[in-house]
């Protein structure tokens, strides 16, 4: 089975800080289970699926690391 399907309809969403530039954006939705990740450009391409505690820890670093800007 692919590890990227899913029957639960999805939310997909973009940061705030997008624009419609053409920058390079993803989207993220989040699932029961997992959060989803995947290219905007691309929504019909692969999703990438990371835990909750993944994702929780990837935010925690961003939002952390002075030298990151949101």
């Amino acid at each position: 089975m692919n590890s990227n399907a899913t029957t639960e309809p999805l939310a997909w969403f973009k940061s705030s800080y997008s624009n419609t530039e053409g920058g390079e954006c993803v989207e993220v939705a989040t699932g029961a289970d997992a959060v989803r990740v995947r290219d905007s450009k691309v929504t019909s391409g692969p999703a990438l699926r990371v835990s909750m505690n993944a994702w929780a820890g990837l935010v925690r670093f961003a939002v952390s690391d002075r030298t990151y800007s949101l």
